[in-house]
């Protein structure tokens, strides 16, 4: 039973997943379906989480809008997210930043990681 559900899941696995990790900024391009049309919608923020494996794996990216903090979860692996883009890479020493939640302006800021 461990076979079949192994090879439908491998089947539903992206070819090419950008490497990014908690803290980096990131630009999520996924599709928005209106009606009988579809669009592609740019999400632009820092990753706080990812977690799971294989097909179930989902990354958390947060930015705030207006003032206002926006999270959206994105199954990494869905046809729904067109392309992850990685704009910068950052310095942090947690596996899950919640502790951006309750920052605001300058002091919710990741460093820049220097290579």
């Amino acid at each position: 039973m461990n076979d079949i559900i192994k090879e439908i899941e491998d089947a539903q696995l992206k070819k090419e997943v950008p490497q990014f990790s908690v803290g980096d900024t990131v630009r999520v391009y996924g599709k928005i379906k209106e009606g009988n049309r579809e669009r592609i919608q740019v999400f632009e923020g820092i990753v706080m989480k990812r977690q799971g494996g294989g097909v179930r794996e989902t990354f958390t990216v947060r930015k705030t809008s207006n003032g206002v903090g926006v999270e959206k979860t994105w199954p990494l692996h869905s046809p729904s997210v067109e392309n992850v883009q990685v704009i910068r890479h950052g310095k942090v020493r947690r596996a899950k930043l919640n502790y951006l939640r309750g920052r605001v302006g300058k002091r919710a800021k990741v460093k820049e990681l220097v290579k």
